[in-house]
């Protein structure tokens, strides 16, 4: 007995929180109902009104070019990128958290380094009736839209702008600037050997011509030519002189037997020998003149031997390291050539046809959404104070804050 009262009891409990909500939700169409003007009223206003100013609004177009930078080993590139930018990279306002070669380039696009040329080119100071410099740098760095396929490794590069033929000269200037930036870094190591040698070789080459010059005026100033070859040429002219003398000799005493010194095939040879000895004493004399002679005198090669083997030791050594350093250097430019960061165009910007905003469709949707719920919210709450003011209590208070704030806002 007891069971089924207990299961009554239940049911009729169950019956009345039924029974109640749908009391309460009828209420609350009642409610809507009755306002149903303010609701329908504010929803289509709010849309009336934010699809006009959608009209009013300027068209805001976007032009997109297509970038592929180079994708070596892209975390470590990027690494390389930003140890060999050194003092530039405090330039890079976004350059925290870098990972990947796309995050750097899109860092870099919006360093003032790219954005002040742009500024100038395109007159945005003018444009964008900035006072400062920097308020032009925000609204560049605003409008311009770059997003990275990770996928792909494509950068996509938008500039946004009231003019679609402007809008894709921009973008275009962005990907011009970013070229010319990468080429200014010496971003590899092969860089920085090719400048390394590119200054040794210029130095390299000031002493070879130096020494160049000084083997010339000492050839010009003692007629050393080649040391070695007049050495053999001095001391066979010096044997075939000694032998010429010897036979000469000869003659003279055989003509001595039969003829008298009166004689003029004496008194010719007489003379012909000692200008053969005259010669031989000029040839082995350690005193000769300074003019330059092939035929140096054989007391003045070992000095001039000397010198010249210093001078031409210098000289080799000069034309060695030159011809060293030349190699290193065109090795040096071929490496760089090699591993320079190419950022290839995939595709040039163009003026856009269509327009990105406003988004006049978005806009209207949101507008009536929220019209329609602050009008419900309104509903609900003029319902709420008028059942508050037919209370006597409530309708106390509601008076008493009617005057506070009466008060307060007088």
């Amino acid at each position: 007995m007891q069971n089924n009262e207990s299961h009554t009891s239940d049911d009729s409990r169950f019956t009345s929180d039924v029974a109640e909500d749908e009391i309460n939700l009828l209420d609350y169409l009642i409610v809507l109902l009755k306002r149903k003007k303010l609701i329908l009223g504010t929803t289509f206003g709010a849309a009336i009104i934010t699809a006009i100013i959608s009209l009013i609004m300027s068209p805001i177009y976007r032009a997109e070019t297509k970038i592929l930078p180079p994708q070596q080993s892209s975390s470590s590139m990027a690494a390389q990128l930003m140890g060999q930018l050194g003092g530039a990279a405090g330039l890079l306002g976004g350059a925290v958290g870098i990972k990947t070669t796309n995050d750097l380039y899109i860092a870099l696009l919006k360093s003032r380094p790219i954005l002040d040329p742009i500024i100038d080119r395109f007159k945005l100071m003018e444009l964008y009736k900035a006072k400062k410099r920097e308020d032009a740098r925000r609204s560049l760095a605003s409008a311009l839209k770059a997003k990275d396929d990770k996928k792909s490794g494509i950068l996509t590069i938008g500039v946004e702008d009231k003019d679609p033929k402007r809008a894709a000269d921009m973008a275009n200037a962005f990907v011009e600037e970013l070229k010319n930036l990468n080429k200014g870094f010496a971003v590899t190591e092969a860089a920085q050997r090719r400048l390394f040698f590119e200054e040794q070789l210029k130095d390299a080459k000031d002493a070879l011509i130096r020494s160049e010059e000084s083997m010339k005026g000492f050839q010009e100033r003692t007629g050393a030519i080649k040391i070695d070859d007049q050495a053999t040429a001095v001391i066979g002219g010096i044997a075939q002189l000694r032998a010429g003398i010897a036979a000469k000799e000869v003659q003279l005493k055989v003509m001595q037997t039969y003829a008298t010194p009166q004689n003029p095939d004496i008194q010719r040879a007489e003379e012909e020998l000692r200008g053969m000895r005259e010669q031989l004493r000029r040839l082995e004399t350690r005193s000769g003149n300074h003019n330059p002679d092939p035929l140096m005198p054989t007391g003045r090669i070992p000095a001039v031997g000397t010198e010249y083997i210093r001078k031409l030791r210098e000289f080799k050594y000069r034309e060695a390291l030159y011809e060293i350093l030349l190699k290193q250097y065109e090795f040096a430019k071929l490496d760089e050539a090699k591993d320079a960061a190419i950022i290839q165009v995939i595709e040039k910007a163009i003026p856009p046809e269509e327009r990105v905003k406003p988004k006049r469709r978005q806009m209207v949707m949101i507008a009536t959404f929220v019209g329609f719920f602050l009008s419900v919210f309104a509903a609900f709450f003029m319902e709420y104070m008028e059942n508050s003011s037919k209370d006597p209590e409530n309708k106390g208070r509601l008076e008493t804050l009617k005057r506070y704030l009466s008060f307060r806002f007088k």
